[in-house]
């Protein structure tokens, strides 16, 4: 299936996306170090199944802009950037998939604007609250955002040794080419580890709110970076239905890791909209 890119502006920012299919909308949103093509096994199977697929590489990924300002990657721009997708799109309801910080994003939507989103899949990370209050074992999993947090040295740890650091995450040299791809030019690395530096205040309550919209969440047991306790705790704050699955023996890239297991999934959640 040939997927077609596509460039809209959206408040200024030039955003590219690809999509495939006809029928109700899926969005996909990405996450560190991805772009859009992270769903390339999800992509034709949803859309062989009849949904319109858009997957956008996320602000300051891919094909998209990158603004300079460390501010520019706060949350709320973040879920600016997919409601003008929408409006440019002509959509005013759509479902969401999102994984790692798409999968943030995917909950503030869901928040701020339930009234757009018809569904809602969140593969890794859990609600906000549930993160925050998942407990000491989980803030050890997050040891090495600290290291994000400190500007140039990040930057050069994460470029050392011929990109260590991206070949450590997975044993896909293929997926490590895509990252590195991605990084490599001028302001790139940077773009990527602002998310982290400007969203520090998700970690503060008046932030976190309950979701009026159905959420399935999706937990890997190889995820080396979040727990399951964050995930099974976000039933708490889902208002409209929450449903958990567990893939066995998958890592946090479960696009790649359980490809089957999870496109089964999506299918059978997105379609009881």
């Amino acid at each position: 299936m040939n997927l077609e890119s596509h460039y809209v502006d959206v408040h200024g920012l030039r955003m590219h996306y690809v999509s495939a299919g006809e029928g109700p909308a899926v969005i996909l949103m990405h996450g560190f170090p991805d772009t859009h093509a992270i769903w390339r096994l999800q992509v034709p199977a949803l859309a062989a199944r009849g949904f319109r697929v858009i997957a956008p590489d996320m602000r300051g990924y891919g094909k998209t802009d990158a603004p300079p300002a460390t501010g520019a990657y706060a949350i709320e721009f973040l879920c600016a950037d997919i409601l003008g997708l929408m409006d440019q799109l002509g959509l005013d309801k759509a479902s969401l998939v999102g994984h790692d910080w798409g999968g943030l994003v995917g909950w503030q939507l869901c928040m701020n604007a339930p009234q757009r989103f018809e569904r809602f899949v969140a593969l890794s990370t859990g609600h906000p609250a549930a993160i925050a209050n998942a407990g000491v074992t989980q803030q050890m999993r997050f040891w090495y955002i600290l290291g994000f947090l400190m500007p140039v040295v990040a930057e050069h740890a994460i470029r050392a040794n011929d990109w260590f650091f991206l070949r450590q995450m997975t044993r896909r040299p293929e997926q490590v080419a895509i990252w590195r791809a991605a990084l490599e030019p001028e302001g790139r690395l940077t773009a990527a580890l602002n998310y982290y530096r400007a969203n520090l205040k998700l970690g503060r309550p008046h932030h976190w709110r309950p979701v009026e919209v159905p959420v399935m969440g999706v937990w890997s047991d190889r995820d080396p970076a979040l727990g399951e306790k964050q995930m099974l705790d976000s039933v708490h704050h889902c208002r409209a239905g929450f449903r958990y699955e567990r893939l066995s023996g998958a890592g946090h890239w479960m696009q790649l890791s359980a490809t089957e297991r999870l496109n089964a999934l999506l299918l059978d959640f997105l379609r009881t909209s």
